[in-house]
């Protein structure tokens, strides 16, 4: 049994035990693999130093990083702020690490995600070693549909990363972390502050979204303050209540409305206490299940509301062999028009790229679609989006010079045919790949 096997096995036989001896586990070979890691064409640091830059004298950096980092003369670098479009328009500030503390972090990150796997609880679905978002996604609907839920919480925190709060999180981390050194590593991440535009600021709250360390951190505090606090509130409830978190992003059901209004106003009061807050204009209860469309019809109030989660709206509707309840999944209409115009637009740029070359990036394009939006249910958004990519491929090769004016539809379906796959689910339905209890 390995090192790191055997902290995860003292974590699952006790779960109130404080680990106070952990930095010998970060040795030069899990550095190492941890550099072996990373993005190789990720963006660099304030340092300016790349993933192959680093790796040009690895052999002879990894040993000093690993005495810095032991001796505690390790000193992290401020992220290197950028700002990054959102699907509304509005601008997300991420935070880029030089290599040398993405390598620590990710080193860090092997060694504690051993303890806090057996601690985190099964409705946490983010940034957690093998679970993804499909597997939240399932979670939803199996939830839905095999529990009594007729109303949802879609809540939202404001500025969540933005917003942690640094002493409640190293207490959090101090519940089970009691080695003087890792937690040191931990502050010094929190410390180290922003540099935009070489001006370099103090952080005092918050976690740099775009850090190896900040999921691991964000979903410690959010254990504390939300999953450990919702178990405990839902013993207590008459009805139903399935919750389903990933990262900052959750969804939560139930049974009664007066226990989702209570519900809602406890939940601000408890993110108030740990210094988050609601965001009110995007945080809303909806009445949505089985019983949603016949009990909306008799008050005369229209079909359903929708909620998004995970890229997807969600919809109250029938399956077409025996009229049961189901919920039906489809791409947000206004990520799907942001996605078609971003691709449009490269087309445009690669226009007089080789037409093969072309062909292969945009079967990478639409198969990176496919493996993500092509589950039951969502056929007709998967066939528009292959369709606005022919659309404006075709669009591209006759705008190629006067003799690709005469390229014809037929002619170019050929090249469809080659190059471009056929929109078809690739996903089972979420019951046969998740069962939840």
């Amino acid at each position: 049994m390995s090192g790191l096997d055997r902290i995860r096995e003292a974590a699952r036989k006790d779960e109130t035990l404080r680990f106070t001896s952990l930095m010998h586990h970060i040795t030069v070979d899990l550095l190492r693999n941890s550099y072996k890691s990373l993005k190789r064409d990720a963006a660099p640091g304030v340092d300016e130093v790349t993933w192959i830059q680093y790796g040009e004298q690895l052999e002879a950096r990894l040993p000093d990083l690993h005495g810095r980092v032991q001796s505690g003369r390790y000193r992290a670098m401020p992220s290197k702020r950028i700002w990054i479009p959102k699907p509304d328009g509005r601008q997300r500030p991420i935070g880029i690490a030089v290599v040398e503390d993405k390598i620590v972090q990710h080193a860090v990150v092997q060694v504690l995600n051993q303890i806090y796997e057996e601690a985190f609880l099964g409705f946490s679905y983010g940034f957690r070693p093998k679970r993804h978002q499909h597997n939240a996604l399932d979670a939803v609907w199996v939830g839905i549909t095999r529990r009594k839920v007729s109303w949802v919480l879609d809540a939202d925190i404001r500025g969540f990363f933005d917003a942690i709060d640094h002493e409640w999180l190293v207490k959090f981390v101090e519940h089970r972390i009691a080695d003087p050194g890792m937690l040191a590593l931990i502050r010094k991440w929190l410390r180290a502050g922003v540099s935009e535009d070489g001006q370099w600021s103090k952080t005092k709250v918050g976690t740099p979204q775009g850090a190896v360390i900040s999921p691991l951190l964000a979903n410690i505090y959010l254990h504390y303050v939300l999953d450990l606090w919702v178990d405990h509130w839902r013993k207590g409830a008459h009805g139903d209540v399935i919750i389903i978190r990933y990262a900052d992003d959750w969804i939560t059901g139930f049974q009664y409305r007066n226990e989702a209004i209570r519900f809602q106003q406890d939940l601000g009061e408890r993110l108030a206490r740990f210094g988050l807050e609601m965001h009110d204009e995007k945080t809303r209860l909806l009445e949505f299940g089985r019983f949603a469309s016949a009990n909306r019809s008799k008050r005369g109030a229209g079909k359903p509301e929708t909620f998004d989660f995970l890229g997807f709206t969600h919809i109250c509707a029938k399956t077409r062999k025996n009229n049961r309840f189901t919920v039906r999944r489809k791409t947000i209409a206004k990520r799907l028009r942001a996605k078609v115009k971003e691709v449009r637009k490269e087309i445009k740029r690669r226009m007089h790229v080789p037409v093969p070359d072309q062909g292969k990036w945009l079967r990478s394009v639409i198969h990176g679609h496919l493996n993500y939006y092509a589950v039951p249910g969502n056929k007709q958004s998967i066939n528009a989006f292959r369709t606005e990519v022919m659309r404006g491929w075709f669009s591209a090769l006759r705008r190629r010079s006067h003799k690709a004016r005469n390229l014809t539809w037929d002619r170019f379906k050929r090249l469809v045919k080659t190059w471009l796959p056929t929109a078809k689910v690739k996903h089972p339905y979420p019951s046969q790949r998740l069962h939840v209890i």
